[in-house]
């Protein structure tokens, strides 16, 4: 096509933005700022019995936390505004109209029982489920009949009876449908609103549309498009249908799997950087061994003919892994900034800026994700430590010579000259030895005291954030602790 590339996300408000949806929209993003082009936001609200408040909201939230910019939309106008296709149904009604004039498509009347009761006799017969195109060849007076009658008709796209319909997808190659396995489906429904099928081809059409670059479940749609563009005499555009983003079975991912709205995943604590660069590669890659792409080099090498035609594993681990590198590579104060809003939800009062300067670096080496960070830093934080005295029992160690190691320790480190790490080093590794313990063991015993944790960033960067006085209080407070025990 010599048309400027021009993408559409058309997202439905039927609830909260899929990673599957955001994947598609991510997709269709990546080809048009690869090309030069425009990336489009459409809200296809017309299913009015499924829309869900405050899901719009939730969709662009989403996408702009994604840094997914959109050229033309419902929030920023365009040229071919209204982007909300609740307000273009004149245009459906036009174009309905327009096929049954034509005799490209015709008015049913059908009530929704004998569409019941006809498609539960196809079952019981084994055939396959359709319109058995009753209202096809009704006359001009059985329509005003029916409209007599207050009855409000849907219009169904009159399919022809023979013949094929195909086309070349640019991920899944040429596809070829037989017009007979294809039932006159419905294009405007009884309460004056399009289906998916109408809409979509009247506004891509409209806005001029280069690439349609949508989920797989679509595909046995594109015949109808199709059928639809030639009645109308319109050049469609031209189709990728994207595999699904699969779950660690190899199932389309759903709930079952966990959590599937992206915006749990931001309350989780994953950057949108990660986000980016990891759905992404859910049925797309460079090579069969880059993981780490920043949003540049992604669009710099995104093209349709690397996508995969088989789905991409939503794998959680890697999630976790991709994440904890992207913190890690993030300056200091960027890190402290996004993971302050998680520390105040659960530290009162706020923490003081300086003191939490020295904090922030121990925890971001090892943080997977911003919700971790109040967990990792709680010790920093709060005055009294809660944990069983017997983790305070290092390996091959007893209560006896776990309190003497702590009572030894309290001593030395009462008198140390200078609070930092090299004296810390200098004092504990040769008091390991003259109490006959390895150093890890000791370690691990000051470790629990002064933190109630069994894990935490190296111990004398620990100790020296939290301060001479507070170490030794806790060291006392784990003696006796410990003493009660035994």
């Amino acid at each position: 096509m010599s048309a400027p590339v021009r993408v559409r996300f058309a997202p439905s408000p039927t609830g909260s933005l899929h990673v599957g949806g955001a994947r598609t929209a991510l997709f269709n993003y990546l080809f048009a700022r690869h090309n030069g082009g425009a990336f489009i936001l459409r809200i296809e609200d017309t299913d009015r019995a499924r829309f869900v408040e405050g899901s719009v909201k939730d969709h662009t939230e989403g996408l702009k936390w994604l840094g997914l910019d959109w050229d033309e939309g419902p929030d920023i106008g365009g040229d071919f505004a209204p982007y909300f296709q609740s307000q273009r149904l004149s245009l459906y009604h036009a174009a309905a109209a327009k096929l049954v004039a034509r005799g490209n498509a015709y008015y049913c009347y059908c009530s929704p029982e004998r569409l019941d009761s006809m498609r539960k006799d196809q079952m019981a017969r084994k055939l396959p489920t359709g319109y058995d195109r009753a209202c096809r060849s009704l006359t001009r007076d059985d329509c005003a009949r029916h409209e007599a009658a207050g009855v409000k008709p849907v219009v169904r796209f009159k399919v022809p009876d023979e013949g094929r319909t195909g086309f070349t997808d640019a991920i899944y190659g040429d596809i070829v449908f037989e017009n007979r396995s294809i039932d006159d489906f419905v294009m405007l429904k009884s309460d004056g609103f399009p289906t998916y099928h109408l809409a979509n081809v009247v506004d891509d059409h409209a806005m001029q549309i280069s690439h349609v670059i949508r989920a797989e479940e679509w595909l046995s749609s594109t015949p109808r498009h199709l059928l639809m563009y030639q009645a109308f005499g319109f050049e469609p555009p031209l189709y990728a249908h994207v595999p699904d983003v699969l779950g660690s079975d190899r199932r389309k991912l759903s709930k079952r799997h966990g959590d599937v709205a992206l915006a749990m995943y931001r309350e989780k604590g994953y950057l949108p950087e990660t986000m980016f660069n990891f759905l992404s590669l859910l049925g797309w890659s460079l090579d069969d061994k880059t993981d780490l792409m920043t949003r540049s080099q992604v669009i710099d090498a995104f093209s349709l003919d690397r996508v995969s035609r088989t789905g991409g594993i939503f794998n959680v681990e890697k999630l976790d892994w991709m994440n904890g590198v992207y913190i890690r590579g993030l300056s200091l104060d960027d890190f402290t900034s996004r993971a302050l809003p998680f520390l105040e939800q659960t530290l009162e009062p706020k923490p003081d800026p300086d003191y939490l300067k020295r904090v922030m670096p121990l925890v971001q080496e090892r943080a997977k994700k911003l919700t971790e960070v109040p967990v990792l830093a709680r010790f920093f934080f709060v005055e009294a430590l809660d944990y069983d005295p017997k983790l305070l029992v290092a390996k091959n160690m007893t209560v006896e010579s776990t309190l003497h190691a702590l009572e030894v320790s309290a001593r030395r480190l009462m008198s140390i000259p200078a609070f930092d790490e090299p004296s810390l080093e200098s004092l504990l590794r040769p008091l390991a030895e003259e109490l006959g313990l390895k150093a890890g063991q000791l370690f691990s015993v000051l470790r629990t005291a002064v933190t109630g944790e069994v894990a935490t960033p190296p111990l004398f960067q620990t100790m020296v954030v939290l301060g001479q006085d507070r170490c030794l209080k806790r060291i006392g407070e784990a003696i006796n602790n410990l003493r009660q025990t035994a």
